[in-house]
């Protein structure tokens, strides 16, 4: 069966957004544009990838001064042609839905309309138009045409168990930026202004470097009391490094497992089993029913 004679299946974006009209050009171009089930709309969604991953490219390699002495001129030309094409084309989802308002404020839209502006803002602060690489946020469309979106479940799933552990994350963070404090203060009054510890904060931002392992070595400890106690925070920060990780991973594993009922055996009297079972795990008698 050919992809045009496929009985068609409202899109999410057709449910939510609602094509401007039932007939002609705008009810083509909000099919295009919205739709990947045909072959036409398919090679749209793939063409615009295509351009996204070119325009990124385009910023990306304008950064780099040799390249940017030899070819800015191309690149800059390129750069706005590539606007002036996702322009219009973010014009043309504005005109093809029923309410434009609606999907200017959606997710994809924000995204849309992000990835046009930092060009024209450029007109004004030059150095904006970097800003651009943001156009690889509309990427995330290949979740749509790829037809993956049926995973996202898996997604709820870590954002789930991200938001039953978020009570024990904040009291982590808590108790570290106490230590952030303590020790930047410390170190501020043992190293002092002389050896680079200007303020509290200066100490602070050297507590969080320490902590964390990253070791930059712009702020070192000068005195021995003071590497002393740098050597004291590494080891805090090593022995807590690992416990979001843990809270996290704990609380993945407790969602990922199958859900329980506890429903009493009448034979035996187990009440732990499977949620869809239906006779006893330990002596096979029919569960009662909840």
């Amino acid at each position: 069966m050919h992809d045009e004679d496929r009985p068609h299946q409202p899109s999410y974006f057709e449910k939510a957004y609602r094509p401007a009209a039932e007939t002609g050009v705008r009810r083509v171009v909000f099919n295009v544009i919205f739709h990947h089930e045909t072959r036409q709309e398919r090679n749209f969604d793939l063409v615009l990838i295509v351009a996204i991953l070119a325009s990124v490219s385009v910023v990306i390699l304008d950064s780099v001064p040799a390249i940017k002495a030899q070819w800015h001129g191309v690149l800059y030309v390129a750069e706005w042609f590539f606007t002036l094409l996702f322009t219009a084309e973010y014009a043309a989802r504005l005109w093809a839905v029923r309410k434009p308002l609606r999907y200017a404020t959606s997710f994809f839209g924000i995204i849309d309309l992000l990835a046009i502006l930092p060009s024209f803002l450029s007109l004004l602060f030059p150095a904006s138009a970097s800003l651009t690489v943001i156009r690889a946020l509309r990427l995330l469309r290949i979740f749509r045409i790829l037809k993956l979106a049926e995973y996202s479940s898996e997604a709820g799933v870590l954002i789930e168990a991200l938001m039953r552990s978020r009570r024990k994350i904040f009291v982590f963070i808590a108790t570290l930026m106490t230590i952030v404090v303590i020790f930047g203060a410390l170190m501020y009054v043992i190293e002092g202004p002389e050896n680079g510890f200007a303020s509290i904060p200066t100490g602070m931002y050297w507590a969080v470097v320490t902590v964390a392992t990253v070791g930059f070595g712009d702020i070192a400890p000068a005195t021995a009391f003071g590497r002393f106690v740098t050597s004291v925070l590494i080891i805090i920060g090593y022995s807590i490094i690992a416990v979001p990780t843990g809270i996290y991973t704990a609380e993945l594993a407790r969602t990922m497992q199958p859900k329980r009922q506890h429903a009493r055996c009448t034979q035996c009297g187990l009440i732990d089993h499977e949620g869809d079972a239906w006779f006893c795990r330990k002596c096979g008698h029919t569960l009662p029913c909840e």
